[in-house]
């Protein structure tokens, strides 16, 4: 029979994990500059796009089909969907539901993935490129990965992936198939694309905080379904993971404000925001796997550490334009190793005693290997993608397009249109009008021009 209450619960979470490529969307726009912030919002949007006909296609299959040996890929079993899907039924026997609510759930992770790399090569992108690397790096990288992670044996199929059920790491919702996976990415595609123009020495600050603030408020908010639905049934596992999530985020934020406040003298609305999200990615692989209270100590931890990691960018000269190597690779590894330390079987009997609960450290040797097996499998494969990607259709905008705006070489648009802002005393903005004869105005792309 099928469970009603955990089918609306996993189909309502899709919704939400969906919800969060647009919200990640807004979060990296109002980073970037604001002649490159179309660019940006289409590079997430476009995911949404490739992702869900691959997915279907064959993507599904690879990360959920039978196991093709050594439990690296799946077979091609569900291929196009068009067996063994519609009427079969997943989960315990107490909570079963569809398999394509299952199936569409688990998109919505597909999705999110290669969205969250292109905040790393954010000003310098070509459309064109990008699009070509979320096709081949989703089915050669994510694919595979979500099955040695996601695919459990006897769950959608009879044999799984090796993290899953050979390793047996423990990573609830993906922190290493998400996070240090994308993160990874991010990192390899940073040193293929090379420097934005007059990085480091140019200051490129954010040019909408307040999108900043509304992407972040609705990855937290679509957040739930990702961690919380990841229980896959309306039971007590759903609310500890929901109630872990909301914690651990909060912590987070407040973690990364006091290294702002002791280093720079100042918490800021940008650090609130990435501070969440580092609590948000910290705790998504550990959220059905520690208690309430170890979630905060997590999400302390993760925000401070990923306040600090921001900077290696300029140690080590990398331009990870929007810290997705900061926040996503670094609280990825934060979160998937404190598991081995903070695990609690007292919350969930399915969870294995961590360093602190008298666990010793045998699954904290586990959360490594899966850890950095994911992250140079990633960041090895993209690598070699990127350039491959660089050297034939490209992968860079030229530096004119660079300087004038990526939105306009790429998308023949602009993001804010100033051409109707003037206007004469009476006219809304009286005497204070852009672009007017001897004024210095704006033009459509946010460039400074002198007219008159």
């Amino acid at each position: 029979m099928i469970n009603a209450g955990s089918t609306a619960w996993v189909l309502a979470s899709a919704a939400l994990v969906m919800l969060m490529t647009p919200g990640l969307a807004f979060f990296y726009g109002g980073m970037v500059r604001s002649k490159s912030v179309l660019n940006m919002l289409m590079m997430n949007f476009i995911c949404l796009g490739v992702v869900s006909v691959l997915w279907v296609l064959y993507g599904y299959s690879m990360a959920f089909g039978n196991d093709a040996g050594l439990g690296l890929v799946g077979k091609f079993d569900f291929a196009g969907l068009t067996h063994g899907v519609a009427g079969t039924l997943v989960g315990p026997d107490s909570d079963k539901i569809p398999m394509l609510a299952f199936v569409m759930f688990q998109l919505m992770f597909a999705v999110i993935t290669p969205a969250l790399i292109s905040g790393a090569i954010a000003d310098r992108t070509k459309f064109l490129g990008w699009t070509v690397f979320v096709v081949l790096w989703s089915t050669i990288v994510y694919f595979p990965v979500a099955h040695w992670v996601f695919a459990f044996d006897g769950f959608a199929a009879e044999k799984g992936g090796w993290i899953a059920n050979i390793l047996k790491a423990e990573d609830f919702a993906g922190g290493t198939a998400v996070h240090i996976n994308a993160g990874a990415a991010g990192l390899a595609l940073a040193i293929i694309l090379g420097k934005r123009k007059g990085w480091p020495r140019e200051p490129m600050r954010p040019h909408n905080l307040p999108f900043v603030m509304l992407g972040a408020g609705l990855l937290w908010f679509g957040w739930f379904g990702f961690n919380a639905g990841s229980a896959l049934a309306a039971n007590d596992l759903a609310g500890l993971a929901f109630t872990n999530t909301m914690v651990a985020t909060a912590a987070a934020m407040l973690g990364w404000l006091v290294v702002e406040q002791i280093r720079d003298g100042k918490p800021t609305t940008l650090g609130a925001a990435s501070g969440a999200v580092a609590g948000l990615v910290a705790i998504t692989p550990a959220c059905a796997y520690v208690s309430p209270i170890g979630s905060i100590i997590l999400g302390l931890v993760a925000g401070a550490i990923c306040a600090l990691a921001v900077g290696l960018k300029y140690r080590f000269g990398f331009d990870d334009s929007l810290d997705v190597v900061g926040v996503h690779l670094v609280g990825g590894l934060v979160g998937t190793l404190l598991v081995g330390l903070l695990g609690t079987s007292a919350y969930n009997s399915a969870s294995v005693d961590g360093v602190f609960y008298g666990g010793g450290f045998g699954q904290l040797g586990k959360q490594a290997l899966a850890a950095f097996a994911v992250l140079i499998f990633s960041f090895v494969v993209t690598l070699i993608l990127g350039a491959i990607i660089k050297a034939t259709i490209g992968f860079r905008v030229d530096a004119e397009a660079e300087v004038t705006g990526v939105d306009e070489a790429e998308h023949a648009e602009g993001s804010y249109d100033f051409s109707t802002l003037g206007g004469r005393v009476g006219g809304g903005l009286g005497q204070h009008s852009l672009g007017g004869p001897g004024k210095v105005g704006a033009s459509a792309t946010g460039t400074a021009t002198k007219e008159g």
